[in-house]
């Protein structure tokens, strides 16, 4: 089912109810946000093209736990699910060998640097006059040329990466290429639990150096008030939906390292409230706020005036629901974006701003974290 309207959450409802028992895969675009504030708008082109949400249940689903693979098939007809065997696969290491090597250009990145500085100084005039205290603001990176296999090119991507919520997603002539390291929020029975990600350090070769990186970010306190503020925003979010008195932090700023960078994650739980409905708990915490801002409405309005591009599905979210009504959704980000009927790719990146940012320092984070997707881009 595809959502493009403006009013569709009691769809949501209706679609998870009736499909209750059943494995449920989602994809929300990052303007499904002005369906939950009426003050928020988008006009912006998304070159991409997925819609606003869909929502869908697959034939198959495949689970892999604890070393261990099995493969689902869901009978719609009769209301079951059924373990079937899993087909044997065989590949050739030269399967590709031939395979036409793609032409892809890419825009100067230093296009953005000035840009990028106004808008920015915009910014701090807005953190200054107490409008917002922290909003994400994002960049366009892209590009155009034919990605002749996305799935291929995608399981490149993630076996460099290992990124813990990864995903590779198709919607018609859409592609996704996610290789995310954020979970935006999960349920587990009536658990519910986001872990925004702020604070970002590049790695080094060096072992020693790459511990000494890794230590500065835990200790640094811009990152750390970059994290917290977000902290904040996403116990107030959860708050909406959660028994009174169940919010609580489990981790603040655990440092956690990835292919090319070190994080800084925090993990805050609540205990959900008895028979709140998935439409609900997107109102309360969709778009993450690790990805707008805090206060979130006034970051959106002021990203969508500075901002010269579609978040489209970027800075969205792809998971699923499970039989049980548990539920897993990442933060799209470190991820490709790719329409193969106008072969246009797009990678966007960003970072957190606050009164102590520093632009030069924060456009060189907004380099870092697109330069490992265009790396892979061009060694496809």
């Amino acid at each position: 089912m595809n959502l493009e309207d403006q009013d569709s959450f009691t769809q949501i409802d209706e679609f998870t109810q009736k499909h209750h028992g059943k494995w449920i895969f989602i994809h929300l675009s990052y303007d499904l946000k002005n369906s939950i504030e009426i003050r928020l708008k988008s006009e912006h082109q998304d070159p991409i093209g997925f819609p606003l949400m869909t929502l869908f249940v697959p034939e198959f689903v495949g689970i892999i736990e604890g070393g261990k693979s099995k493969l689902l098939q869901q009978h719609l007809t009769n209301n079951t699910i059924t373990e079937i065997p899993i087909p044997e696969t065989t590949t050739s290491e030269n399967a590709n060998i031939n395979s036409p090597k793609p032409n892809l250009i890419f825009q100067d990145d230093l296009i953005f640097e000035e840009p990028y500085t106004n808008a920015l100084s915009q910014i701090h005039h807005h953190l200054q006059q107490g409008d917002i205290y922290e909003i994400n603001y994002c960049l366009p990176f892209q590009g155009k040329g034919k990605i002749n296999d996305p799935a291929e090119f995608w399981w490149s991507m993630q076996s460099q990466n290992q990124a813990p919520f990864s995903g590779l997603y198709r919607h018609k002539n859409s592609w996704l290429m996610c290789c995310s390291p954020e979970r935006f929020i999960c349920k587990d029975n009536n658990k519910i639990i986001s872990q925004p990600i702020k604070g970002t350090s590049k790695r080094d070769q060096d072992p020693s150096l790459d511990l000494m990186l890794k230590n500065q970010l835990q200790n640094n306190k811009k990152e750390q008030a970059e994290n917290v503020m977000i902290v904040d925003l996403v116990r107030n979010d959860l708050g909406k939906i959660a028994q009174t008195g169940s919010v609580q932090v489990d981790e603040l700023f655990g440092a956690y390292s990835f292919k090319s960078v070190h994080q800084l994650i925090s993990t805050v739980s609540a205990t959900l409230r008895d028979n709140t409905p998935f439409s609900t708990i997107l109102k309360a915490c969709f778009p993450m706020g690790s990805m707008t801002g805090a206060p979130k409405i006034r970051a959106m309005e002021i990203i969508e005036e500075l901002e010269f591009f579609s978040r489209g599905l970027y800075s969205g979210s792809v998971g699923y629901i499970s039989p049980s009504g548990d539920f897993d959704f990442n933060v799209v980000i470190r991820s490709i974006l790719y329409n193969s009927s106008n072969d246009i790719f797009l990678y966007p990146a960003g970072g957190a701003i606050t009164a102590k940012s520093n632009i030069e320092k924060e456009f060189d984070e907004c380099m870092l974290k697109a330069q490992s997707m265009k790396t892979a881009l061009t060694t496809i």
